[in-house]
């Protein structure tokens, strides 16, 4: 059984999120002479993101006062993000999930990781068809309602520092959740998620795709890296990509907001 660890951190889901319309990047710096504006004030200040610098250096205050204002967000729309989300469909990703575990030749049922579950709807379908997945989030509202409605064991855990059992997890899905995380941050986080995965073991992550920039949007902070720059954070990482696709599937490219990845630990 897995312990229970109550961390607050950051979270989201695969919904309508216009990079486009970010505030300034939090990450950037300013001139020598003049002091730097705090994460709030940046906040407020409206505008096109910066592109992320090369020597992002975010301050443990910055990170913890990033990582409370986006996970506050969705505690204080936990509600309203259930009902806006629970139907919306991402068997693709699912299903891309597991046809990789599968191919490694690991017998079900599959231990899942569900990173940013947020109200359960994906623990309730890995749940239904047989296998055995535990939820992480950030949202204490997210994690009592996933319990409620999945009966999976939920660790209430924040992304930046993630506690998992090592070689536990078939699989890891990181279902648009992984781009809240700061690009500094990203490559500790990520071999968090890779300490975690059995030898071989399947990561999926979708995320809003972009123009490697990242910044504010309204009270939820994001990073939007091109495929490019992702899967170079990825690889470096420990992992080996075994495909990638837009989404939604079936329209034009410029109507598919969001880059599915899926990767194997080596």
């Amino acid at each position: 059984m897995l312990a229970q660890v109550e961390t607050p951190g950051l979270v989201r889901h695969e919904v309508g999120f216009d990079a486009g319309a970010t505030t300034t990047c939090t990450a950037a710096r300013f001139g020598a002479a003049r002091v730097p504006p705090t994460v709030s004030e940046r906040r407020r200040t409206t505008g096109a993101l910066r592109p992320m610098p090369n020597n992002v250096n975010l301050e443990p205050d910055d990170l913890l006062e990033l990582s409370a204002t986006t996970i506050g967000h969705y505690d204080n729309s936990a509600q309203s993000f259930w009902q806006g989300t629970k139907d919306h469909d991402v068997t693709q990703n699912r299903s891309a999930l597991l046809r990789h575990i599968e191919h490694s030749e690991t017998d079900p049922p599959f231990q899942i990781l569900d990173l940013g579950c947020g109200p359960g709807r994906d623990l309730i379908a890995f749940r239904d068809a047989g296998h055995e997945p535990t939820g992480v989030d950030g949202a204490a509202n997210f994690c009592a309602m996933a319990r409620e409605v999945s009966g999976c064991p939920i660790l209430h855990q924040n992304m930046l520092a993630l506690d998992l059992p090592a070689e536990y997890f078939d699989g890891v899905f990181a279902n648009a959740v992984l781009f809240h995380v700061p690009t500094q941050e990203l490559p500790r986080v990520l071999g968090n998620l890779h300490a975690s995965l059995k030898p071989g073991g399947v990561l999926f992550a979708s995320n809003p795709r972009g123009d490697d920039r990242e910044g504010w949007n309204g009270d939820r902070y994001g990073a939007y890296h091109s495929y490019e720059r992702w899967t170079h954070l990825v690889t470096a990482a420990g992992f080996e990509e075994l495909e990638h696709y837009y989404r939604p599937p079936g329209k034009p490219r410029e109507e598919q907001p969001w880059l599915a990845t899926v990767y194997r630990r080596i």
